[in-house]
């Protein structure tokens, strides 16, 4: 029985990337089902094509109409999508992009109501999601906003992670959108998630500056002096040790990233380019902040090689333990910041006096 095993859903993404690749080579090892029940949002009718493509009818994934049907420690698939349903490996399509929404949309609102202990989202193509009923750069902010709460963004590889201040925002708008407060807020929400989620007693966070060589003290820009060094010593008074700011060149190409527990960049490519040419196949995308716990690959749809057996599964495979870390870390965070003493609501004696009973 999976009584006591969590569940963790997965969304399929786009059908024609290598989502259906990776998940089917993750769980063809059954070791898995020590750990969690995954249950995967999307097609059976696709899910066997690739079975068939790949050769995994060894993988038993049994078909179910909602995840309180899956009750056993076994692997299960939700149908979310229409059963015409065509498979184009390697090309993107609006319709690939209505049943990568139909399975996020299904997920996230059994992961919003505690039906599932966390969710993994594979690849999405951004371009071919968007509708009328999905208007955001990604996952990130598409989450955000369907739990009312303000995230952090943050790729994660062994004990190197890189979180940002500005997520999906284009080039020409990230100074403008950086402001003290912003900075204040991620360093407060990467710390809280360094502690609960990554169980790091007390997190050491650099901060990199904006400009190139942080500015040169002021040569090359303003940012650093009056932005992000208040923000850095803002917050340091609040108690969060940080850093910085610190040239971006140099802070990668001498490693120095490996002596601190997270690394806030100010942009998405300062942070998660450096990141990605040194850990692609490793590096996961978690969402921190949230109440409830999202992780994804670090790779998009590789439509250049879907359906050619080439996908490396070590990307998604990470995601899954990471998210079943998580959710245990969290437990037992709740449970070491638990108020041991057990009170009931005040009685009095005789003499009017409140009796606080302890148990």
């Amino acid at each position: 029985m999976s009584k006591n095993l969590l569940k963790i859903g997965i969304t399929h993404g786009d059908i024609n990337g290598v989502s259906y690749e990776i998940m089917l080579k993750v769980l063809n090892d059954n070791r898995i089902l020590e750990h969690c029940v995954p249950i995967i949002y999307g097609s059976p009718k696709v899910l066997a094509f690739y079975k068939k493509m790949y050769a995994f009818d060894s993988v038993n994934i049994s078909t179910v109409r909602s995840v309180a049907d899956a009750v056993f420690s076994r692997m299960y698939v939700i149908n979310c999508c229409s059963d015409e349903i065509k498979v184009e490996t390697g090309k993107q399509s609006t319709e690939a992009g209505k049943f990568a929404l139909d399975a996020l949309n299904i997920a996230s609102s059994d992961l919003i109501e505690g039906r599932i202990d966390a969710l993994i989202t594979a690849p999405i193509n951004k371009s071919t999601i968007q509708s009328d009923k999905f208007n955001f750069p990604g996952h990130t902010e598409f989450l955000e906003k369907l739990s009312g709460q303000r995230s952090l963004m943050m790729l994660t590889s062994g004990n190197v992670r890189v979180a940002l201040v500005t997520n999906h925002t284009a080039i020409h708008n990230v100074s403008p959108s950086i402001t003290k407060e912003l900075i204040i807020e991620k360093l407060k929400v990467l710390h809280q998630s360094l502690v609960q989620d990554f169980a790091i007693t007390c997190p050491r966070i650099a901060v990199l500056g904006l400009n190139p060589h942080s500015s040169d003290n002021g040569l090359l820009g303003k940012e650093e002096q009056t932005i992000i060094k208040p923000a850095i010593d803002e917050a340091n008074l609040q108690g969060i040790v940080c850093t910085g700011p610190l040239s971006s060149d140099g802070f990668w190409g001498a490693g120095t990233f490996a002596s601190y527990d997270a690394i806030l960049a100010m942009y998405h490519d300062q942070g998660l380019a450096p990141f990605k040419a040194l850990f692609q196949d490793t590096g996961v995308n978690f969402t921190a902040g949230l109440s409830f716990v999202r992780t994804s690959p670090a790779h998009g749809t590789a439509y250049n090689i879907a359906g050619k057996n080439a996908a490396n599964p070590s990307s998604l495979s990470q995601a899954l333990y990471l998210a079943i870390d998580v959710v245990r870390n969290r437990a037992f965070y709740k449970q070491a910041i638990k108020n041991p003493l057990k009170v009931d609501t005040p009685k009095a004696d005789e003499n009017g006096l409140e009796i606080m009973n302890y148990e």
